[in-house]
This record gives structure tokens, sequence and C-alpha cells, in this order.
């Protein structure tokens, strides 16, 4: 065979790779604009992450000198960052961010005075001991 036609056939094979490639950079470039949307900074970075995989894939249309994927690659992760980046600033502007139910969940809850504990509870009785023995101030 010829170099010629090897190059052709690797082509053939190499430019579908890079197409495949370039669809799924552009997936994980939407990824991660709506991370940067929700304000998940893993997510986004995980996204990015991915989208740097599916770059290098389009890369492999350009054995067939066909630089197409690549451009398509990286302009929508462009995009897709400019776009989220000014999403996110019109949310924040608005103040209809994410809530943090976080706060919420960890406060404990209030009880009324009617159903609280009327038992009085005792303090155990301590034995004296001298200060070099607790390694702790206790304070009472």
């Amino acid at each position: 065979m010829t170099t010629m036609r090897v190059a052709s056939d690797l082509a053939a094979v190499m430019v579908p790779i890079g197409y495949a490639g370039a669809a799924l950079a552009a997936i994980f470039a939407i990824v991660a604009a709506v991370a940067i949307i929700r304000g998940a900074g893993g997510l986004a970075g995980g996204a990015v992450g991915l989208w740097i995989v599916g770059a290098l894939m389009s890369v492999a249309a350009s054995f067939g000198q066909d630089w197409t994927p690549l451009i398509l690659a990286c302009g929508s992760l462009v995009a897709m960052l400019i776009v989220g980046a000014i999403v996110r600033a019109i949310v924040n502007a608005a103040g209809d961010g994410r809530v943090d139910r976080a706060a919420e969940d960890v406060l404990p809850k209030a009880v009324p005075s009617s159903k609280a504990p009327t038992a009085p509870t005792s303090k155990p009785a301590l034995s004296k001991t001298g200060p070099a023995t607790a390694s702790v101030a206790i304070v009472r």
C-alpha cells in the first residue's frame, strides 16, 4: 500500500472520531454552563475536565485536515462559560439564588414550654480529687 492510501484510510477513521469528540465536548460544555448557573463549582470543574477529553478526541479529525470539530469544541466551551456567567450574574442580582436549607436543618427545634420536661435533673456527686489529675479545667 502506498503512503497516501494509508493516510486516506486513517483519515476515514479519525474524522468521525473527531466529530464524536466535538459532540461530547459540546454536551459537557452545556453541563458546565448549567453547573455555573446553579453555583456548583465541583460539577463545573468535572464537566470542564470531561470537556478536555472530548476536545482531545476532536483533535483526531485534524489528521484528515479537518479542523472544524476542534473549532466547534473550543467555541462551545467559550460560549457556554460566557452564557453561564451572565445568567449566574442575573440570578445573583435578582436574589433568586439557591436557598441554603442546611442551616435550617442544623438548628434545633424550639420546644414549647407546655411540653418541656418537668422532672428536675440532679447533678451527680463528684469525688474530690487533686488538681493534678484533671488535664482539662472543668468550669461549673
